[in-house]
């Protein structure tokens, strides 16, 4: 009984998890992981990109969360699995001024990524199975 409650208490410290697939723009096939739904969303980029790296794909991409966005281009989950884009942000040359590029960015930093993902889902809930 013991062990049990301890377990219990573990998954409640844990919290919900998600499968999670993203898909980095120009490279082939997603990948795929479990996300805590409190994670920052900065945090699921870096974990892609580490993810990305170990696994030797090509085209390198670098590691500075700050070149990337995280998309999701459907508004329904696939059987549990989210599925999201990775795009590297366009290159600013020194006169052109993208603000939206920047409200995008900004949006997205802090925010948990159940919050983050609740937005961009049409507040959607998630179930917690």
């Amino acid at each position: 009984m013991l062990l049990d409650k301890n377990r219990k208490n573990e998954n409640i410290a844990k919290g919900n998890r998600l499968l999670i697939s993203v898909t980095v723009v120009s490279s082939a096939g997603p990948i795929r992981f479990l996300v805590n739904e409190q994670e920052l969303v900065a945090a699921v980029i870096d974990t892609t990109l580490k993810s990305y790296a170990r696994e030797g794909r090509l085209p390198v991409l670098g590691s500075n969360i700050n070149d990337f966005l995280l998309y999701c281009p459907n508004t329904r989950p696939d059987g549990g699995v989210r599925n999201f884009m990775l795009y590297k942000k366009p290159v600013k040359m020194e006169n052109d001024e993208t603000p939206a590029a920047a409200a995008i960015t900004r949006k997205g930093s802090g925010r948990t990524w159940k919050a983050w993902i609740n937005k961009k889902s049409l507040n959607l809930k998630i179930s917690s199975h």
